[in-house]
């Protein structure tokens, strides 16, 4: 069966690779009276299925139109993979230990073993990681104070 115009340039309209920044929203905004649907179609949103049936990808359309606007989307995934984000808060357990989970020391890039000096304030500690660089730098602004 032979292709329509329409159809012949609704084809030509597809794209093998997503529109991004700039060409998406001008392509956005050249489409207004189209659906969501098609507009992420147009733009290259959508993956073909093996009966040749399009599967539109809104979710990657939105984020990449927010992108494009200067909405920063963190990259970082804050769960832990049971569930939990990460609070930033810690509390002392029954046995008088403060533990500080995992997520904090993967996101520091901490290994087993690194080690840490203890200074206690009135309602406050500090944790400062041992390290030669790091000791070298505190002794000599030490020494100019």
């Amino acid at each position: 069966m032979a292709k329509t115009t329409t159809e012949k340039s609704n084809a030509s309209e597809l794209l093998d690779t997503p529109l991004t920044g700039k060409a998406l929203l001008k392509k956005v905004k050249e489409l207004p009276n189209k659906s969501k649907k098609d507009t992420a179609i147009a733009c290259g949103y959508y993956t073909t299925t093996k009966d040749q049936q399009k599967r539109v990808n809104l979710a990657k359309f939105y984020d990449a139109v927010l992108q494009a606007k200067g909405v920063q989307l963190d990259e970082k995934n804050p769960k832990d993979g049971r569930g939990r984000a990460p609070t930033y808060r810690a509390c002392v357990h029954k046995n008088g230990q403060l533990v500080i989970g995992a997520n904090y020391t993967e996101e520091m890039g901490l290994k087993p073993g690194d080690e840490f000096s203890i200074q206690l304030g009135n309602k406050h500690i500090h944790l400062r990681q041992i390290n030669t660089e790091v000791e070298e730098i505190e002794d000599e602004n030490n020494e100019e104070e």
